[in-house]
């Protein structure tokens, strides 16, 4: 019997997949514990639109990490930090600060935990990686003033 599990089911698979059980397995423990449906036409066009919809939204999410990614790519995002006699940082410029400023700049929303960049203790430029999706990322310059 064919049935669209509603929960993650041990040994057969997760929430939303379509799997072939046997009858007794799905009339005695699946359907009376609200683990699964019976995989009729009403369920199987359900199941169909839903998947539609998730392809959907993803491919947007990955529409709009490339669209980011566009327009952050070759960016240069400018740090003021203050320093001692010798010029070496009071402290350091980390992915925090650096996806802050990004934010303030460009007006985009960056995760300090995707924005990849060794601790900053000097003066200079700096190349920052950024993912925002699987497999987008874009380079920008971190140049570290006074």
């Amino acid at each position: 019997m064919k049935v669209i599990l509603t929960a993650d089911v041990k040994g057969q698979g997760k929430k939303g997949e379509l799997v072939n059980v046997s009858d007794g397995y799905a009339r005695n423990f699946l359907f009376p514990k609200n683990l699964a449906i019976e995989a009729n036409s009403a369920a199987m066009s359900e199941l169909k639109n839903r998947e539609n919809a998730a392809a959907f939204h993803k491919q947007e999410e990955i529409d709009a990490a490339k669209a980011v990614a566009k327009k952050l790519d070759g960016q240069t995002v400018i740090i003021k930090a203050k320093a001692g006699s010798q010029g070496k940082l009071f402290g350091a410029v980390t992915s925090k600060e650096v996806a802050a400023e990004i934010n303030k700049s460009f007006g985009v929303n960056v995760d300090k935990k995707k924005t990849s960049i060794a601790d900053i203790k000097n003066f200079g430029e700096y190349t920052a990686e950024i993912r925002l999706y699987t497999g987008i990322t874009a380079k920008i310059t971190v140049r570290v003033e006074e």
